[in-house]
């Protein structure tokens, strides 16, 4: 028992230290006005401002709009990889991990080339717009989705396939009634990662300069960089925190249920 504590305790000790002491000084800053006064007087000033409210249904809105996006496009994506023999199909799939590991700056960038007012297709007014940034972050987050999906996909058996179209069940019912409850859970799960990961999105907002869409992180950015309002950046930054937290629960709870399917199947 000693043993397994002294293994323990070394990344705890850094867990706390590069994660816990900051966060607690991040709350404590909150809860510290300008003129020193301890309470929520800035925690009422700030998620009372019309400022805050816009930026955290923006941020929602964003979000949602993203997954929606990204499970419809890499869903769609996946069937056809999994499903429509075609040439280079296994090249895709390779070149969609590679996508993984790109920052999404690179995304706004080549948004920024292409749709920008000097770009190639000079569509500046929608790049710099809610719905260019959307269209961003579906188009850097789809591979998210795409992922587990074309994994789960490829435990689908052929004789499943085979028996269901035996008995004249026609393509979408195949779909809709053998292919799709078994990627259920993982498209669950890639959904709850990539609204995660939306959620707390700061890098194509920021390279877009799309002015009018001030998310959670923006405004953290601005309150704590621009203004150096502190208290207040920091009182937005933990609200954001506890977004983040909630969505990691319930992505971690999808996550064990699919695992736990997949367990029960077998």
């Amino acid at each position: 028992m000693k043993a397994r504590l002294g293994w323990l305790l070394p990344p705890l000790l850094v867990l706390l230290g590069f994660f816990g002491y900051p966060l607690v000084l991040i709350v404590h800053q909150s809860l510290v006005s300008e003129s020193g006064e301890f309470g929520l007087s800035v925690w009422t000033q700030v998620v009372t401002s019309s400022e805050f409210v816009d930026a955290a249904w923006r941020t929602l809105s964003i979000a949602v709009g993203a997954t929606i996006g990204c499970v419809l496009l890499g869903t769609f994506l996946a069937l056809v990889i999994a499903f429509v023999p075609f040439p280079g199909a296994r090249a895709l799939s390779k070149l969609v991990d590679t996508v993984l590991a790109f920052p999404s700056f690179l995304i706004a960038l080549a948004f920024t080339f292409l749709y920008g007012s000097a770009g190639l297709l000079g569509a500046g007014g929608f790049l710099y717009s809610q719905w260019g940034v959307l269209f961003a972050e579906i188009t850097f987050y789809t591979p998210f989705v795409m992922r587990p999906a074309l994994a789960a996909f490829s435990q689908v058996s052929a004789a499943q396939l085979q028996v269901a179209a035996s008995l004249g069940a026609r393509p979408w019912r195949v779909l809709r009634q053998v292919i799709l409850p078994e990627a259920l859970p993982s498209l669950a799960s890639g959904a709850c990662l990539t609204m995660l990961l939306a959620l707390n999105e700061f890098g194509i907002v920021l390279f877009i300069g799309a002015k009018d869409v001030i998310t959670l992180p923006m405004l953290v950015y601005t309150k704590g960089i621009v203004t150096f309002d502190f208290p207040e950046a920091c009182v937005i930054a933990v609200v954001n925190v506890v977004f983040s937290l909630a969505l990691y629960g319930v992505y971690q709870w999808v996550a064990k249920g699919g695992h736990r399917a997949a367990v029960d199947a077998a």
